[in-house]
This record gives C-alpha cells, structure tokens and sequence, in this order.
C-alpha cells in the first residue's frame, strides 16, 4: 500500500501519487497517460497532473489496481 509519507517529490498535489516503491514498471503510464510521466532517470514513474474529468479519475483508478508494487495512492 503507497503511503503519503513516502511519495515522489515530483508529484503534483493532489489526490493521487506514487511513493519510493515504484519498480518503473510503466503500467501506470500505459493505463492513465494523461496523468502519470516517468521521471527523467526513467527508474519511477509520478503523477505530473492529478485527474480532470471522470475518464482520468477512472484511468488513474485502474493504475492504481494494477501497479505490481502498490505504490500508487489515492488520498481521496
């Protein structure tokens, strides 16, 4: 489970947000690119602008069920 305390610094704020458990996968990307970017060292991924509408809510939902390593959080 991601935890707030633990989460990328380069994450916008804001509801979702992936913490230092990320393995870069790249599965977040492929599910919500609108929201999630790989960090420029392409090591993690972030989220680099939170959800504006239902189908981004909805694809940042199916990032976090996916993500291998739950380091994907929703604060919301």
């Amino acid at each position: 489970m991601a935890m707030k305390e633990n989460k990328l610094d380069e994450n916008v704020d804001g509801t979702y947000y992936v913490d230092d458990e990320c393995i870069g996968c790249r599965l977040c990307v492929s599910s919500a690119p609108e929201n999630f970017k790989m960090r420029d060292d392409d090591n993690t991924a972030y989220v680099f602008k939170q959800p504006e509408n239902e189908n981004e809510k909805h694809a940042c939902e199916s990032a976090l069920d996916e993500c291998p390593v739950e380091a994907i959080g929703n604060d919301g």
